[in-house]
């Protein structure tokens, strides 16, 4: 696979809540964790906008600016709810990337999530 960064649109295995693997779904790269491991914190991709939570995931439609060079062939949503850290190696490739202003976004409404005591 090419050189990984942020903002990238990959394909992968994403794993059930179960740990059970599931079928083969698009996910965007939020950030390298550090250390000597190329282990990647990712989010999961979904056509199932129903499943969008308002404030927290972002929709990708097919009229914002991103669209056709996030690879993405419908209108999803990138499920902020859904996250994972893997292994580098197990991604199956780059589709594409989103803008770099959406993914400022998505981490900051991860980020005041994290922060946001409950």
């Amino acid at each position: 696979m090419e050189l990984k960064k942020a903002g990238q649109i990959v394909l992968f295995k994403f794993p059930q809540t179960d740990l059970r693997f599931g079928k083969q779904r698009p996910a965007l790269l939020l950030k390298k964790l550090p250390g000597y491991y190329d282990d990647w914190l990712i989010c999961m991709i979904s056509t199932k906008i129903h499943q969008h939570i308002s404030g927290f995931d972002e929709i990708i439609q097919q009229d914002t600016e991103d669209f056709l060079q996030s690879g993405l062939k419908t209108e999803s949503v990138i499920r902020i709810s859904r996250i994972a850290v893997i292994a580098g190696e197990v991604l199956l490739g780059t589709i594409g990337e989103i803008s770099p202003g959406r993914l400022l976004r998505i981490k900051n409404n991860l980020a005041e999530w994290i922060r946001n005591k409950d």
